[in-house]
């Protein structure tokens, strides 16, 4: 790898990290999140509706960086890392998709660390209800544990990261 490419991806990494935590977070809509890992029409296009915003927040981000630094980057490159970000994304937020690898490889048990579970409060005839709540589409959702601090968020967090690393390393010596 030339000096050239290696300071291009030197750049281009953390550009893409920035990028990809304002997308994701900053830049999805309470509906995308909720509904890209449903089945079926509604969560495939919840999914690439988030993945099209996502892929404009990071393909700003690389096209700043090339022009403010004037970067050594090819309109190949400049694809080729696009499309590798965008499509490992899509994969990955469908959630059973990323669920399936994490079972594959052992660790399904770490996926479903500090996800909601089924809250059961007992009567004072010991009689069980189950207490839900309704999230913003009307569904039906625990009450139990509502957190970003899961297993199955850090697998598709590191799940992202891995794939921008082999985006930034595409753009910087595809010519």
């Amino acid at each position: 790898m030339s000096l050239t490419a290696a300071v291009t991806f030197a750049v281009v990494l953390p550009g893409l990290l920035v990028a990809h935590t304002v997308a994701d977070h900053w830049g999805q809509t309470g509906h995308q999140a909720a509904a890209k890992g449903r089945p079926g029409r509604a969560g495939r296009v919840a999914c690439a509706s988030h993945v099209a915003v996502y892929t404009a927040v990071t393909a700003a981000a690389v096209a700043l960086l090339w022009a403010v630094l004037d970067l050594t980057i090819s309109p190949a490159g400049f694809l080729a890392g696009q499309v590798v970000s965008a499509v490992t994304h899509y994969w990955a937020d469908r959630r059973t998709t990323l669920a399936k690898l994490a079972a594959l490889v052992g660790k399904a048990e770490f996926y479903a660390l500090g996800a909601p579970r089924e809250v059961i409060a007992l009567t004072d005839t010991d009689t069980k209800v189950r207490l839900y709540r309704a999230d913003a589409s009307g569904a039906e959702v625990s009450w139990d544990n509502p957190s970003l601090g899961t297993g199955a968020y850090a697998l598709d967090q590191s799940w992202h990261w891995l794939w921008l690393l082999v985006a930034a390393l595409l753009t910087a010596v595809v010519s």
